[in-house]
């Protein structure tokens, strides 16, 4: 199994009117690919958020790999 790191992403409007991006939530999790790590991140996001879909709270998703040196 792999590691993968997700961040989940929002776009809100600043003070000055102008969009950025937020980072809502990070979670590390074991999966065998990507897909798999982004359904399990889905699902832990929910459970800590108390949510029923995480779209709620975030517009998208960042998957990626985690790269730990040996």
């Amino acid at each position: 199994m792999s590691r993968y790191v997700i961040h989940f992403m929002k776009d809100v409007l600043g003070e000055n009117g102008r969009q950025c991006e937020i980072c809502q939530s990070t979670l590390e999790v074991e999966a065998d690919n990507e897909g798999e790590a982004a359904e399990i991140a889905k699902q832990e996001f929910c459970k800590t958020q108390n949510l029923r879909d995480w779209s709620l709270h975030a517009d998208r998703m960042q998957v990626k790999a985690a790269d730990f040196p040996s």
